[in-house]
């Protein structure tokens, strides 16, 4: 069989046509996530509400987030463990304005900034708001942060 010989107009457009995709592609990834870091943000202020009731510290071990995981669980599926709960409660409490965070962050760097507490956790999302690492770039960095912070 002979191989087919691509004009170049036709090149061109299948170039362009690829490339439109791949970055509409992108561009809805970037979106979907940047929606569910601010539904978690939301979440987290909504069950840190509920938890103060007006107070400025909330009373621990009445089953809350139990009782949330198991109601959102059986409405929705996977995505509201106990954990994850605990995570959208501690990233609000971490960052109370959410627009100060970059829209860039995933889900996934947040987890990761959510294990370095205080200034040291400010410092660096400010850093990382410019340059995102990959995930295991990232904890590995983190690791190393909380290695020397220990040993301090």
């Amino acid at each position: 069989m002979k191989p087919q010989t691509i004009e170049p107009k036709y090149k061109n457009l299948l170039d362009t046509i690829c490339e439109t995709y791949e970055t509409g592609k992108v561009r809805a990834f970037n979106a979907v996530n940047t929606e569910l870091v601010k539904t978690y943000w939301e979440i987290g202020k909504y069950i840190v509400e509920f938890e103060q009731n007006g107070a400025k510290k909330a009373e621990y071990g009445k089953g809350l987030l139990e009782q949330l995981s198991g109601d959102l669980s059986i409405k929705y599926g996977k995505g509201f463990s106990r954990s994850n709960l605990v995570r959208f409660r501690q990233f609000y409490s971490a960052y109370p304005i959410c627009s100060t965070l970059s829209h860039k962050l995933s889900w996934s760097h947040i987890v990761e900034f959510l294990k370095i507490s205080g200034m040291s956790s400010q410092l660096f999302v400010q850093k990382y708001q410019l340059y995102l690492p990959n995930k295991d770039e990232l904890r590995k960095e983190i690791e190393n942060i909380l290695k020397s912070e220990d040993e301090d």
